[in-house]
């Protein structure tokens, strides 16, 4: 883990595409800012575990055990040999 120290109005910029910026300190809390492409999503940690949690349960709720096939008996026919040329 990368521990950094900035003041109020400094950033810090990840894999040159999303900016963490120091807005505001109220108190002990500090109010920072990210800017980043749309397609990069941004959650505080606990709706990331709640997203992953519910992710999980709708994979495995109702789902129906899938019966496993027996595999089928070998059969030995015999196979013609190919023709001969003349």
């Amino acid at each position: 883990m990368l521990v950094l120290s900035r003041k109020v109005g400094e950033s810090v910029i990840i894999d040159g595409r999303i900016v963490v910026k120091i807005v505001r300190m109220d108190g002990e809390a500090i109010r920072i800012g990210i800017e980043a492409p749309s397609e990069v999503p941004i959650h505080r940690q606990e709706i990331y575990e709640e997203i992953q949690r519910t992710n999980q349960e709708a994979r495995t709720a109702g789902r129906i055990p899938v019966p496993r096939l027996a595999k089928p008996a070998a059969t030995h026919a015999a196979v013609p040999a190919p023709p001969k040329p003349i």
